[in-house]
């Protein structure tokens, strides 16, 4: 099944949350690497400019596009996020068995 914009939502913000708790300032994504993580790519199923948008949606004031394939989106386009900018709220939720 062909990845969908949340599968490319929470895999962006798995990336964040590892990034804080490295410590790091900043993570550079590049999108053909995102897609892999999530599947389907490279193959006729790919989703890339799904996964493109949801890169730059992320983006706040203070990140940058490193790279960008000349139509804007393909495997290619690497995106600086600074990681002070991302919270990643944690729901909690009762297990009922």
């Amino acid at each position: 099944m062909a990845p969908t914009a949340q599968d490319f939502q929470s895999a962006l913000e798995e990336a964040f949350k590892s990034a804080q708790n490295q410590g790091e300032a900043y993570i550079d994504i590049k999108s053909g690497d995102l897609h892999k993580r999530v599947g389907e790519y490279p193959g006729s199923n790919h989703r890339m400019p799904v996964c493109c948008d949801i890169m730059k949606r992320n983006m706040k004031t203070a990140d940058q596009i490193l790279q960008q394939p000349p139509k804007g989106q393909g495997a290619s386009l690497v995106i600086r996020y600074k990681c002070h900018h991302y919270r990643v709220i944690f729901r909690f939720c009762k297990l009922v068995v």
